[in-house]
């Protein structure tokens, strides 16, 4: 294979950034967080509408976890550290 030119090295990296491999964003079942603070992170971190963020809040509860984002590492990251430092349990998939 031959090796690109720089300025196209350059896009190749910038294109596989923001249109890499999609991921999910699990948020996983703890014992410890209520309900209400659940929902409510999941709408200011992830931009859910309430009743979105409460149906994700209730697959939690029942089923361990629930992919509640999609999209690149690069987009999903930030949100994983914020569901983290509100004490959630999350991770990228």
């Amino acid at each position: 294979m031959a090796h690109l030119p720089e300025h196209e090295e350059a896009l190749l990296v910038e294109l596989l950034c923001e249109h890499g491999p999609q991921r999910e964003l699990l948020l996983h079942n703890d014992d410890v967080n209520t309900f209400d603070h659940v929902i409510g992170s999941l709408v200011e971190i992830c931009r859910h509408d309430p009743i979105q963020a409460e149906q994700c809040a209730w697959i939690v509860h029942y089923s361990g976890k629930c992919s509640v984002k999609r999209g690149t590492f690069d987009t999903l990251e930030p949100m994983c550290v914020a569901l983290l430092d509100r004490g959630l349990s999350a991770t990228i998939q």
